[in-house]
């Protein structure tokens, strides 16, 4: 059976067990590409406190986020944790896109999916995952974010080997599906809440998951 084939069927099969996700959340695509940033080593739940905390003091903006002092910064947003690191990569980020863009965050996302995310890469704190979360739920281009759930599901249904890396394991999604931003939009959060609820690093629930009987499990 191809990859293709195997890949829409595990699609299809969280789909039908968990419904559409409703990604990323976000009221602006700034404000999802802060949150792409913040989410890093944290959850969900702390970022948005962090988000919140910008909105109330009336920041969140790209203008508002670049005029302030690193340190009130990385006050605002201290639920999401390593908030002066974040901070300080939030800072280099905006700086980026100052510079390079005029401070014109619409110009940038206008930009081609290879430009975009060259960009991104080569800001210092940017690695792929973040880069390609700001890609595709910010920027809306088609291409697959895959993180450590990605590879846990993968590697134990035998599709990732345990030396794959982010880029080649990205490569077997984006040459196996249609470059579809709704797609990769949907199939990504799908994985992240099988491996949140089923597929864990530790003790994984596999009695009942919507994945058994997609692919046998294989030892590793």
């Amino acid at each position: 059976m191809s990859t293709r084939t195997l890949l829409n069927e595990l699609y299809q099969c969280l789909l039908a067990a968990y419904g559409p996700q409703g990604w990323w959340p976000g009221e602006t695509p700034f404000e999802v590409m802060v949150g792409a940033v913040l989410t890093q080593n944290t959850n969900w739940g702390n970022v948005e406190k962090a988000i919140a905390n910008l909105k109330q003091a009336g920041v969140l903006s790209l203008a508002g986020l670049s005029a302030l002092p690193p340190a009130k910064l990385a006050g605002l947003i201290r639920p999401a944790g390593y908030y002066n690191l974040k901070a300080g990569r939030l800072s280099n980020l905006l700086a980026m896109i100052n510079q390079r863009w005029e401070g014109d965050l619409e110009w940038f996302f206008s930009q081609s999916m290879e430009t975009i995310r060259r960009s991104l890469l080569e800001v210092k704190g940017v690695g792929p995952e973040t880069a390609d979360s700001i890609t595709l739920y910010a920027a809306n281009q088609p291409v697959f974010v895959v993180d450590a759930y990605t590879f846990r599901i993968l590697g134990r249904h035998g599709l990732a080997e345990p030396d794959m890396g982010y880029f080649e394991l990205q490569e077997v999604f984006m040459d196996a599906l249609p470059s579809e931003v709704p797609l990769f939009n949907e199939f990504h959060a799908l994985l992240v809440r099988l491996g949140k609820e089923r597929c864990k690093k530790t003790g994984p629930r596999c009695e009942g998951c919507p994945a058994q009987g997609w692919l046998p499990v294989v030892e590793l």
